[in-house]
């Protein structure tokens, strides 16, 4: 928001007099700019519609926002003894003559850049699984038993996950090697465990072994149990003849 850093120390005399000047400053630049010096509600316009009275609060912000970015550019060289209280009353200013403004700019900043962080750390988990990964180019789907993820891919580049999933337990293990998809059934339920449901089944065996929806936390009896998301997806995009890679 502002480069204000706070203090306990008592103002001194000058600075009153800086956050003073940091009010009036803002104020008078509103005015030479035509932005009013305070916001009250907006009237409302026969004919107006709410979209149109949000859009219109939008813009007056924008513009308080444009006159504050400003102000504080033109004090930036101030001494700190002075620049600090000034640029605090820009800020206090501009926080009464358009409240919330500054912290929902703020607020979107701080979502922006959450976002974009997560999105280089994917960028990051997927090269590192490219540069890891042991299946063949060849395979559209691709299961990694030991780390308890799947992933699709084309020509060996990953085009949806990795993704979470549990597999078979001791005794039912899920088996490993090339396979290709067989048939898919969307409500399919078990008949070998008393019709238990799995969603979105999309079979890589004839001996009953498929992706499905179901829990990721326990293991299976020899399927590849996904989130809902996931298995929807892996239904809608893989196809009979389609290889299947579990190692």
């Amino acid at each position: 928001m502002s480069n204000y850093i706070g203090t306990h120390r008592r103002p001194s005399r000058t600075g009153r007099r800086a956050a003073s000047f940091g009010i009036a400053f803002l104020a008078a630049s509103s005015l030479g700019s035509g932005v009013a010096s305070a916001q009250p509600a907006l009237p409302t316009i026969p004919g107006t519609s709410p979209q149109e009275l949000n859009q219109a609060r939008e813009n007056f912000n924008d513009g308080v926002l444009g006159v504050r970015d400003g102000a504080i550019r033109d004090t930036n060289n101030l001494p700190d003894e002075a620049r600090v209280p000034v640029q605090q009353g820009i800020d206090d200013t501009t926080n009464f003559v358009a409240p919330g403004a500054l912290q929902k700019r703020e607020d979107a900043r701080i979502a922006a850049q959450q976002k974009a962080d997560a999105a280089r750390a994917a960028a990051a988990a997927a090269a590192r699984a490219r540069a890891n990964n042991p299946c063949p180019p060849s395979a559209r789907a691709c299961v990694d038993l030991a780390n308890n993820r799947t992933w699709l891919q084309n020509n060996g580049k990953i085009t949806y996950g990795p993704v979470t999933m549990s597999h078979g337990k001791p005794g039912q293990e899920t088996p490993r090697g090339n396979f290709t998809v067989q048939y898919k059934v969307r409500d399919e339920v078990s008949r070998e465990f008393n019709n238990a449901p799995m969603p979105f089944a999309t079979y890589f065996t004839n001996r009953g072994h498929a992706f499905h929806q179901g829990t990721t936390n326990t293991q299976s009896a020899g399927c590849v149990r996904m989130n809902r998301a996931d298995a929807e997806f892996y239904f809608n995009n893989l196809n009979p003849g389609d290889r299947v890679f579990i190692w």
